[in-house]
């Protein structure tokens, strides 16, 4: 009955990712087609205003430039402003969208190209690698696989028999996991520079204007490493513990030692029992990344907040909501997917 019942799941699994397969295909080669017909940024400047047209053809046989052109390319659609100075001060923006061209001065028109500069800016289009969404994601990924290393050895050392190791595993859990992250990371990035003298940027070539975003990433990722590493030593300490004890005698009758009992019999049992709070504990970094904000780290929320104070649109958060709701939900669909392939649930 148990086979039945299994092979029955492993059916449906098969043909919902055929059918999960065949909709991201059409997905994708709708968008390759709608790529393909984009309108590039001459055409769109082809259909701005006859005034507008001459302050451009002005500008290009001119060192003072008196028009401000900016075009973003974002994957099926593109958006272009040309915001002009002086006494003809003008504006237009345009948006391009399956081979056709439309002017966004106002109504849907408006909102869809400002979504689209707004979302290009936070996806860090164009820009290096610390930036927008490239940023929040890289530093999550970073933060979870750090904390799951120093996690193994502080669950290990929470359930060791040795009385200091124990109280030091037990304190340090108890610290980070007491005290509030924002709090932890302007320790980590103004107190102890302070009291030990030193800067984070001088750890990178001061001379870029990088340095200063480079530092505040190294002490952001510490920061949230080590209060990451307190939650995951806890999930790994209650997977470990949740191994029937019979395992450990049964190890130890076979002549295996403490390390080997561990290494060889727990710890690849225990894995299993691992993933979902893990999975959990990477959404919840995803989303607490965006506290870097308060050291000004160019993540996806510190990006919107400086296109609303020059931009004067609130609109901004609307897609700075979609892009973290995206990423979420493509690393859940991930888990879920290892979670149902890995877990056991009796």
């Amino acid at each position: 009955m148990e086979f039945l019942k299994q092979t029955v799941d492993i059916k449906h699994w098969k043909r919902k990712t055929k059918i999960i397969v065949i909709f991201i295909l059409v997905l994708l080669i709708a968008a390759g087609i709608l790529a393909a017909i984009k309108p590039d940024k001459q055409a769109l400047l082809d259909e701005v205003s006859p005034e507008m047209h001459k302050l451009i053809e002005q500008d290009e046989n001119s060192s003072r430039k008196r028009v401000t052109v900016t075009y973003n390319s974002l994957i099926v659609i593109s958006y272009c402003s040309c915001s002009s100075s002086g006494a003809n001060e003008m504006s237009e923006r345009l948006v391009g969208f399956a081979g056709q061209v439309y002017h966004a001065d106002q109504g849907a028109a408006e909102f869809v190209g400002q979504m689209v500069n707004y979302t290009y800016r936070m996806l860090g289009c164009g820009e290096n690698m610390l930036h927008g969404a490239k940023l929040t994601i890289f530093l999550t990924v970073l933060t979870v696989v750090f904390g799951v290393i120093l996690g193994m050895f502080l669950a290990l050392g929470k359930m060791s028999k040795r009385r200091v190791v124990n109280r030091l595993s037990s304190a340090y859990i108890f610290f980070f996991r007491g005290t509030p992250l924002l709090i932890q990371l302007f320790v980590v990035y103004f107190t102890i520079p302070g009291i030990f003298g030193f800067a984070w940027r001088e750890l990178f070539d001061t001379s870029s204007a990088e340095a200063v975003y480079q530092g505040a990433f190294v002490a952001s990722l510490i920061a949230f490493s080590l209060n990451s590493a307190a939650y995951c030593a806890e999930i790994i300490r209650a997977a470990l513990q949740s191994i029937d004890k019979g395992q450990n005698e049964a190890a130890q009758a076979l002549g295996m030692n403490y390390a080997q009992t561990m290494v060889k019999i727990i710890i690849p049992q225990s894995i299993r029992r691992m993933i979902p709070p893990i999975c959990n504990e990477f959404i919840m970094v995803l989303k607490d990344v965006s506290l870097v904000f308060a050291i000004s780290l160019m993540d996806i929320t510190t990006v919107s907040k400086n296109i609303m104070t020059s931009e004067g649109s609130y609109l901004v958060f609307v897609p700075a909501l979609i892009i973290y709701l995206i990423i979420t939900a493509f690393f859940t669909c991930i888990y879920n997917a290892l979670e149902k392939k890995f877990s056991v649930y009796e």
